[in-house]
């Protein structure tokens, strides 16, 4: 575990800059507050907040990936969607923004993932469909489409969490370079996001208001992202993740020098 001391105007600016800086999303990393930010009065006595952001080694090297290569996103555009007209090209356009893009199928990720996750399923005695879609270099979204499954999905998500998790396993084994997949049902992920973004703003309001901390529940990093870009720009709080896996928490702070 490394870590960098970086300050700024406010603790949330000094987190951008580090976030910026390490070429690293929110939830990667660690933040510890320093030294909370004063305005002084008139500007005299006023003093900048410092942060100390902890990484894992391995993880600074991910950003990396896709300024190396940044041509391959042309297969992505070379895809015309061939396999969802068939006689029906008004209903098409309904779904396709709910997908980045069309199935990806000529790169040796996506049937690495397709591969597993349909081995997977089997054992599992499911019948969904495994379709696969390239956000952006290294990074995959699959859908599992079909009838009634909750039971893929669980409470709250962990069995789907839990099928993501294994499928990451699985495909990153034995390589360098590590690719992203994440993994959902039924529109899952997309219902869960409003539900954790209406959560997010409703604790802002409480932490402007008593100017209080609020720490939340314990939340997987999926969760945990949504929540963190909810409150990114939102005047008056900061947001930070505590805690090891699995009882990782979101905390939601009142940023100092607000009024």
């Amino acid at each position: 575990m490394r870590y960098i001391d970086v300050t700024g105007k406010t603790e949330e600016e000094a987190i951008r800059a580090a976030l910026s800086q390490l070429g690293l999303e929110r939830d990667d990393v660690s933040v510890e507050i320093l030294e909370r930010s004063k305005s002084g009065f008139l500007g005299i006595g006023s003093s900048p907040a410092k942060v100390r952001v902890s990484y894992e080694l391995d993880v600074v090297d991910e950003p990396e990936v896709p300024q190396a290569k940044p041509a391959e996103k042309k297969s992505v555009e070379k895809k015309p969607v061939e396999k969802k007209p068939e006689g029906k090209p008004e209903p098409a356009p309904e779904k396709q923004p709910e997908q980045p893009a069309a199935p990806v199928s000529e790169t040796e990720d996506a049937d690495r993932i397709r591969a597993f996750l349909t081995g997977l399923l089997e054992h599992m005695d499911c019948r969904a469909q495994v379709k696969v879609y390239e956000e952006e270099k290294n990074r995959y979204k699959v859908i599992l489409e079909g009838q009634r499954l909750g039971a893929l999905i669980g409470r709250r998500g962990e069995t789907l969490d839990a099928i993501q998790q294994l499928t990451n396993y699985a495909v990153n084994s034995g390589r360098d370079k590590r690719v992203r997949i994440h993994v959902d049902a039924e529109n899952y992920r997309a219902k869960r996001e409003q539900s954790l973004e209406s959560l997010a703003n409703k604790v802002a309001g409480k932490v402007l208001k008593y100017r209080r901390s609020v720490t939340l529940e314990p939340m997987n990093a999926y969760e945990r992202h949504v929540i963190h870009a909810a409150l990114q720009d939102k005047e008056g709080v900061t947001t930070y993740s505590i805690g090891t896996e699995p009882n990782r928490r979101v905390v939601v702070a009142y940023e100092r020098g607000n009024r």
